[in-house]
């Protein structure tokens, strides 16, 4: 059975591969634009920086260069339930530099859309097992975002040669540049 955490919870993940899901509905916009979220993964060393430029992981670079951590790609609409967009985790291939991965989810064109986060509803970050495909974890992010446009959804982090993933449901007004200033 999952175990539902709250913001700034942590819990031990085991699997050495899994998957995880982010999943949103949208609110209706008095904008008249389309809502489009893309997640985005940011794999970090010890100083809390991007390993390298090819360790930022969206839909124009959908994976490591050693393959541990693989985006599944755009999801332009998040229509429909569950997951709408998976990154996969390979813990076994994951490079030894590696001390933490921070998943982020913004949105695109926010400012021009005059959209943010407190226009979506229903937003969750899940772990699944990739073994037995057995939910592990899951933080459904419960604050209202009213002026954010992008937001930390958690993070996998190694401590003790153990991964955990924390909750953080952080957000930023800055959208994903400031999500790239802080770790590049």
């Amino acid at each position: 059975m999952a175990i539902n955490l709250e913001k700034g919870q942590r819990q031990s993940i085991a699997a050495p591969k899994f998957t995880v899901g982010l999943g949103w509905d949208t609110n209706a916009s008095n904008t008249g634009e389309a809502f489009d979220l893309d997640a985005s993964v940011f794999v970090l060393g010890a100083n809390g920086k991007l390993v390298s430029d090819s360790h930022f992981i969206f839909y124009n670079n959908l994976s490591t260069p050693d393959g541990a951590v693989t985006h599944s790609g755009d999801s332009l609409t998040g229509e429909g339930d569950g997951d709408d967009e998976k990154i996969v985790i390979d813990l076994s291939k994951i490079s030894s530099d590696v001390a933490e991965i921070t998943f982020v989810a913004t949105i695109h064109q926010a400012a021009e859309r005059r959209q943010n986060f407190g226009q979506i509803r229903n937003s969750f970050i899940r772990i699944v097992d990739g073994a037995n495909n057995t939910e592990l974890v899951k933080y459904e992010l419960d604050e209202d975002f009213s002026i954010e446009t992008a937001v930390e959804f958690g993070r996998l982090y190694k401590r003790n040669n153990e991964w955990k993933f924390e909750a953080v449901g952080s957000g930023l007004k800055g959208g994903l540049q400031d999500f790239l200033n802080k770790y590049n």
